[in-house]
């Protein structure tokens, strides 16, 4: 199950209001007006290319943010886990993909019964799959919580191809016919289509290394697509797509979802990459706000360390509010963040002062937050409009 709903304090609700040197340190804080504007350029660049957007919510894991994502235009969201669909159902959002394996039989007792909550809420999950157990597995669970709960809800089901993530799913062209056909044996399940994400191409740093492995994911998808179409199986819809590569998949004529997810807060590792022309120009909208709390003839001592923010894509950088206020984050542990001046900047900063560290990677650092505060106004001069909860935090199962 998902983990239980952790209260907002009173001490934390009594901040809305606030400007935004109320907020205490370390503390995940959301720049609500970049976030809106990044919303609204994804909701454009969907519509001007006519394709849907399925955004990640396992990047934000908030039934409040994606519901602000769903009154943009998103068509519903992406989970990975079970627990994560079960906390955005939970929050009221009822169009979910688990775009993921689910094999276990207790979890998959689980998925069915929330195809079944969200069928009654005039809603639908999904899900993916890349093995024919898999399958079997999904269709047994789905037969039996039609047979407790009376219900006759169906799961949508994609099969998923690798593309070149060199993780889940199945090789490009014949196995995916082979799991087609298997699909639509089970009357609980529906084929809806493809799932065809290359993870590692979201990072590769140049716009022509990312165009031309994407060149390579979409003549697999039209390969894999004519093939199960010409056993007679529609293949409705392919899906993918990430905020690396969206503006390939948008132009390819064979994605018709998008699944980027880190658009709406941007971290430290996308903005290494090299923008696309095409692409919308995302800001930086996820910040970890933190204070010196000691300071030495060439550095600073702040209290953001590694339980703070996630360094699996490397350490965070600190914004520089102003020109030549540039600071190098360096790792000092669990609770403690280095800081020596760079970029021309000689000056390291007093005890006390404010800074803004960006993220290396900002789905893994929501994860260790409970809450993220919401400023409008800027990080300057701001104030505090709201308290976001993360629904889903720790929800891994």
């Amino acid at each position: 199950m998902n983990p239980p709903t952790k209260p907002v304090s009173e001490s934390l609700s009594g901040l809305v209001g606030q400007g935004v040197n109320a907020i205490d340190t370390p503390a995940l804080v959301v720049d609500l007006d970049a976030m809106k504007r990044n919303l609204s350029r994804m909701a454009d660049f969907a519509r001007k290319h006519g394709v849907r957007w399925r955004p990640h919510a396992k990047m934000h894991k908030s039934a409040t943010l994606a519901r602000l994502q769903m009154e943009a235009g998103a068509v519903g969201v992406c989970v990975q886990k079970t627990a994560e669909a079960e906390a955005m159902v939970a929050g009221g959002i009822y169009n979910v993909y688990i775009s993921n394996e689910v094999v276990a039989a207790s979890k998959l007792a689980r998925v069915a019964a929330l195809a079944h909550r969200v069928a009654a809420e005039h809603g639908q999950l999904a899900i993916a799959v890349d093995s024919i157990e898999g399958i079997t597995r999904l269709a047994l669970a789905m037969n039996d919580a039609r047979t407790l709960r009376g219900g006759n809800a169906v799961i949508d089901v994609f099969i998923e191809i690798d593309v070149g993530q060199g993780r889940c799913g199945v090789p490009p062209g014949q196995p995916a016919v082979t799991l087609a056909h298997e699909i639509r044996k089970h009357p609980a399940l529906r084929l809806a289509g493809l799932q065809a994400y290359h993870g590692k191409a979201q990072h590769f740093r140049s716009a022509q290394e990312r165009r031309e492995a994407i060149a390579v994911v979409v003549d697999d998808v039209r390969f894999t697509r004519k093939l199960i179409e010409a056993e007679g199986l529609p293949v409705e819809l392919v899906t993918g797509a990430g905020t690396g590569t969206l503006v390939c998949e948008a132009a390819s004529g064979v994605f018709g979802e998008l699944q980027a997810g880190s658009f709406l807060f941007m971290d430290a590792d996308y903005a290494q990459n090299e923008r696309d022309p095409a692409q919308p120009n995302f800001e930086h909208a996820l910040f970890v706000k933190t204070q010196v709390i000691s300071s030495h003839q060439h550095h600073a001592v702040c209290d953001a360390g590694h339980k703070s923010h996630a360094i699996d894509s490397g350490l965070p950088k600190v914004h520089a509010l102003d020109p030549g206020s540039e600071l190098e984050y360096a790792n000092g542990g669990d609770e403690h963040g280095i800081l020596r001046p760079a970029g021309g900047n000689t000056r390291v900063p007093a005890i006390g002062r404010l800074l803004w560290l960006i993220p290396g990677h900002c789905d893994p650092t929501v994860n260790l937050h409970d809450f993220m505060v919401g400023v409008t106004g800027g990080l300057r001069q701001g104030t505090i409009d709201r308290i976001i909860r993360v629904d889903a935090r720790g929800a891994v199962t």
